[in-house]
């Protein structure tokens, strides 16, 4: 038994040099056959074989075995040949017989008796052609045949999955779906796992066909149908040709059959040679985005950053290390600087760096941008030319708790950072802001708002280009609703949502971050860049779809418990203040707010006036004066709505005194 299952493995692995040895014996039985049946006997072919064989094997085999890797016949999956690769290896046999007979014209059309030997020696090519191509696919077959029989030998003797096996669904019924059925019935792995019993594809003409045996029921209408009469347990997404619209279409059909969902990383970039099967993976939210992945052109943003000191705030955070994920993958930056106070992931970050990127210059420096001296100190030393600003406190429940401490590093911190960077002569200040800030009901919201306005108040007054770019929710990112969903989930639930009316924008954390880039590239100074974000996503929904991606049914087997608005929290967000109006950039997706009015002057004082009264004052207080630095700001908070106006009349008095 272990002699059999190493034979299989070893052929397995080795298929490839088993095949060439075989097409060169197959080389050598086809000349001799060719001649004892053209001469009868070998004795009548000795004079004609000595002088001319040896060298028109040699051109034989040299023109077979360059042809044949020249149409890669040596590199197809021999287990999955279609008929193009059949097609490919008749081409490459028809052009090396035509590369053998060359030279003979100029061996045998010279000498006088030329016309005697040209017909023996055509019909000896003919026969020889002829069963050399027997032999070749002769050769494939019991290869094959032999691979199989021993596989199913030792899957009937010692099958290595125990239970019941899978009934599985696959959505496409062409080239990928075919190979994937192939797959599961000739792996060990596999074959005893799953039992393909359906096919569905939106192409009415394959409707009611069979493909490798599996029959063809439909399209995506007939999917909870056919996955019920035939008690499907999982689903594979193989149709190739399907965009991603309606691959999320077709995914939240699927998600309603309380299948297991798996799909390929990306169907259209997988190679003929790969395993399929392995690379079947479950499907996750990102397969339900709706739309093609955003990949901007960056050339002239790393044309921008060639040779340049970039300086990334919150480094360590979800969008700051993407951003120096990209970056440090462009390979054209002099240094980069991680700037974080959080120690635990800017130490994961420098290692992916250090770990794939081991040319980049990298520092990873710890520190709080509320700490302006701190922040001299790194200017002074490395002299960066590019900063990205990232830091940020973003977690709208945590800071309408701690209003005082939003105002601290949101406000204080992007102050001080700005100010640094006009102090020390950076190029281009590009600071990541958020939907929030638009009309917003929260501290958080408010005080990003205001770092929008700090912005463009530096940008009036220094040589340092600077811009802010806002844009909505990212997927995954720390302290987003999907890696609470998934724990949730993963509990047996309830899954929380706050209303089941709430909306929100959502993109990839780097598909933002590669348009932040861009945005970044288009700056001329005091801009507000905002990302167009798609679709808004009912939170609801995304719950749901996260459910059943996880093989449950919503409201059945996990519960979605709502549990009311926030305090500061908003049904849905917006991305621009109407006042602002927008206009164009050359990426379709990326805009430019209109700058709003506003008094620069009367904002550094009242920031000011913030820092001298902090210790002091109450969160109302501070809220207050955020209030009216942002006039389009509305608590929703009960805690600041109730005594706002109270708390305004005492700020105004304190500002007599202090401004």
């Amino acid at each position: 038994m272990k002699v059999l299952e190493n034979l299989v493995s070893f052929t397995k692995k080795h298929n490839k040099a088993i095949l060439f040895i075989c097409d060169v014996i197959a080389m050598g039985v086809a000349c001799f056959l060719a001649a004892m049946l053209k001469f009868d006997a070998p004795a009548m072919f000795k004079d004609w074989y000595d002088d001319n064989i040896i060298f028109i094997m040699l051109v034989d085999f040299v023109s077979t075995m360059f042809f044949f890797i020249i149409f890669k016949v040596y590199r197809r999956m021999w287990q999955y040949m279609v008929v193009n690769d059949y097609i490919n290896l008749a081409r490459a046999f028809v052009l090396s017989k035509i590369v053998t007979v060359i030279p003979f014209f100029y061996i045998w059309l010279i000498p006088s008796e030329g016309h005697r030997q040209t017909r023996s020696f055509f019909t000896w090519m003919f026969l020889y052609s002829c069963l050399l191509i027997s032999m070749i696919l002769m050769s494939r077959l019991v290869v094959l045949l032999s691979y199989r029989v021993w596989r199913s030998y030792l899957i009937s003797k010692n099958g290595n999955y125990e239970g019941k096996k899978k009934n599985v669904m696959i959505i496409g019924a062409g080239g990928t779906g075919m190979r994937i059925i192939e797959e599961f019935r000739n792996s060990l792995k596999y074959q005893n796992r799953y039992n393909v019993v359906a096919l569905i594809d939106d192409n009415k003409r394959k409707h009611g066909e069979y493909l490798n045996g599996v029959k063809i029921y439909g399209g995506r209408d007939v999917i909870v149908k056919v996955a019920k009469e035939r008690d499907v347990d999982e689903i594979f997404f193989a149709a190739s040709s399907a965009d991603e619209k309606s691959k999320k279409e077709i995914l939240e059909i699927c998600s309603a059959t309380g299948c297991v969902l798996k799909t390929l990383p990306s169907v259209t970039s997988m190679q003929k040679e790969e395993n399929l099967s392995a690379k079947l993976r479950k499907v996750d939210y990102t397969d339900l985005l709706g739309r093609e992945q955003i990949k901007p052109d960056l050339t002239k943003v790393f044309e921008l950053l060639k040779d340049q000191t970039v300086f990334v705030s919150g480094g360590g955070g979800s969008i700051g290390s993407e951003l120096v994920r990209q970056v440090a993958a462009s390979g054209v930056a002099k240094t980069i600087i991680i700037f974080d106070i959080a120690e635990n992931g800017a130490y994961e970050i420098q290692q992916e760096i250090r770990r794939n990127y081991p040319e980049v210059d990298l520092k990873v420096l710890i520190g709080s941008i509320r700490d302006e001296k701190r922040l001299c100190e790194i200017f002074e030393t490395y002299k960066p030319d590019f900063v990205y600003h990232a830091a940020a406190h973003k977690h709208v429940p945590l800071m309408e708790d701690s209003p005082k401490e939003a105002v601290k590093n949101n406000v204080f911190g992007t102050f001080n950072l700005a100010k640094t960077a006009d102090k020390y002569g950076v190029k281009r200040f590009v600071m990541i802001s958020t939907d929030k800030a638009v009309n917003p009901t929260n501290v958080m919201g408010a005080t990003k708002r205001i770092c929008e306005m700090i912005v463009q108040s530096f940008n009036k007054k220094s040589d340092t280009e600077y811009v802010a770019v806002r844009f909505g929710n990212v997927l995954g990112s720390n302290g987003s609703v999907i890696p609470l969903f998934k724990e949730q989930i993963e509990k047996g639930g309830p899954v929380t949502v706050t209303h089941p009316d709430i909306i929100r924008y959502f993109m990839l954390i780097p598909e933002a971050v590669s348009l932040v880039l861009q945005a970044g590239a288009y700056a001329n100074g005091g801009e507000i860049f905002i990302l167009d974000m798609g679709s808004p996503v009912k939170i609801r929904e995304l719950a749901e779809n996260l459910i059943r991606l996880s093989g449950h049914v919503p409201g059945e087997d996990i519960e979605i418990k709502y549990t009311g608005l926030r305090d500061g929290e908003k049904l849905y967000e917006e991305l621009l203040i109407s006042e602002e109006g927008i206009q164009k950039t050359q990426n379709n997706l990326i805009y430019i707010a209109r700058p709003m009015e506003f008094d620069s002057e009367r904002l550094f004082k009242r920031i000011d006036y913030m820092r001298e009264i902090m210790e002091g004052a109450t969160g109302r207080e501070i809220v207050d004066i955020v209030k009216e630095l942002v006039p389009t700001f509305n608590p929703q908070n009960a805690a600041y709505k109730d005594e706002v106006e109270e708390t305004k009349e005492t700020s105004e008095e304190k500002e007599e005194i202090h401004v």
